[in-house]
């Protein structure tokens, strides 16, 4: 059987232009046997989200087990470069492609984005390239790809066979090109939507793109219904004259070790004190707090909850964001700077022995898993309300702490009311004790 995998395949999210929505690009080349497809939308990586769920979705149902998905941009630049895809062989190639995508929309108005070659040339070491299919006669192509060959470690020269009278000939020329550059040919088949039968939409795509109906259209639409993907064994036959073409699609697909699994969210490592994990540090801190809170003793149904919750936290990994939030409020009360916890968080009694809540859900039996549940699959909410007029206090601290780019994470935990109302929902809570004691 034919061994074949599509770099390049756009999807709805290349506006007006691709015609099937991502899951459908995945599900299709599942469907014809394919090894692989790569998802590259016009200077966005808005559909790739979508595409790597449908796999992940195929893959808990038995199937695509080997199948990869690369995920990357279709570059389209401003200054007369041809149209690069551009897909990341490594997590740093990631945020490289990310970089080079928020350059190209902060020089534009909203929805536009601005590139120019030099900006792929900083940012091209873990990306692989795809040159895509090119006008044939265009000038200066040669040195073009020379330059770029020199700067990118990963290069290919697309080719593409929509059956039209000039493919044959126009192969030829590319592979000539290819040879000349001492860069690979790759096939594509540079598809627009899933199956042949998308067509008549996007020809609906088409005109709305270019203001005009089916009747006007004319040249406009695309001259057969061939942008589709096709089965491996097609794209052999259509690249009989170029098979290396073919088996560049695996090498390009080997070369690429980076998808979307890699970017699942790490919360930044949170300092503690030498030779302590931050979970030991945690539980330290509780067991210390406790002692303070009851000297003599923790009741047997406060300690049945931190011995539900601690090991809950540990498998979970959010020591660090408990750690956060707990330095946080331990600075406001240590300054009298009124502050609450509030929410579902008062369901915790690490929270409240920590004194990051006034409510001890011991006495009021609360549920901690309405507050964190393994089954959710998500990290807690800590909303803690801080008194208004001395909001810049903490704030100037979580800077000094944490540096700017953390209090950004730091922030989403803090509220900010006026001291009177913060009062006011500790006595709607039956709170007698002033909540900055403790």
């Amino acid at each position: 059987m034919p061994v074949y995998a599509d770099p390049v395949a756009a999807t709805n999210f290349s506006f007006l232009r691709g015609a099937s929505h991502p899951g459908e690009m995945v599900e299709r080349a599942l469907a014809l046997g394919m090894t692989g497809l790569g998802i590259a939308d016009i200077n966005s990586v808005a559909g790739v989200v979508r595409a790597w769920s449908a796999l992940r979705q195929a893959r808990e149902e038995g199937r695509g087990a080997d199948f990869k998905l690369l995920t990357g941009a279709r570059l389209v630049f401003a200054d007369g470069t041809p149209d690069i895809t551009a897909y990341p062989t490594t997590r740093r190639g990631w945020g490289a492609l990310m970089r080079l995508l928020s350059r190209g929309n902060l020089r534009a108005e909203k929805g536009q984005c601005t590139l120019f070659f030099q900006d792929l040339t900083d940012e091209c070491d873990d990306l692989a390239l795809l040159v895509l299919p090119l006008a044939l006669g265009e000038k200066g192509l040669l040195p073009f790809l020379t330059v770029l060959r020199n700067r990118a470690p990963n290069l290919w020269l697309a080719a593409t066979m929509h059956r039209a009278g000039r493919d044959t000939r126009r192969l030829v020329q590319l592979k000539a090109l290819a040879a000349d550059a001492g860069i690979p040919l790759i096939a594509t088949n540079d598809a627009l939507y899933a199956a042949p039968e998308a067509r008549a939409l996007h020809d609906i795509l088409t005109c709305i793109r270019e203001r005009t109906s089916i009747a006007k259209a004319g040249r406009k639409l695309a001259a057969n219904a061939e942008r589709h993907l096709k089965r491996p064994a097609e794209m052999v036959r259509l690249f009989a004259d170029a098979p290396e073409a073919i088996s560049e699609t695996q090498r390009l697909f080997d070369s690429v070790t980076f998808d979307l699994s890699q970017l699942s969210y790490t919360y930044p490592h949170e300092p503690v004190p030498g030779g302590y994990t931050p979970q030991a540090w945690l539980e330290e801190l509780v067991a210390t707090k406790a002692r303070v809170l009851w000297p003599e003793g923790v009741s047997a149904k406060m300690q049945a909850l931190l011995d539900e919750e601690l090991p809950t936290i540990a498998r979970l990994n959010y020591a660090s964001y408990f750690l956060t939030v707990h330095d946080v409020v331990a600075f406001a009360q240590e300054r009298g700077i009124l502050c609450q916890g509030r929410g579902s968080a008062a369901n915790s009694a690490v929270c409240f022995v920590l004194g990051i809540t006034a409510v001890n859900p011991a006495k009021h039996n609360l549920l901690f898993s309405r507050f964190i549940s393994e089954e959710r699959k998500e990290p807690p909410d800590i909303d803690v309300d801080f008194e208004h007029e001395r909001r810049e206090e903490v704030m100037q601290y979580v800077y000094a702490r944490y540096g700017r780019h953390r209090a950004g994470i730091v922030a989403t935990v803090i509220r900010y009311r006026p001291r009177s109302a913060v009062r006011e929902v500790g006595k709607a809570l039956g709170l007698t004790e002033d909540v900055t004691a403790r």
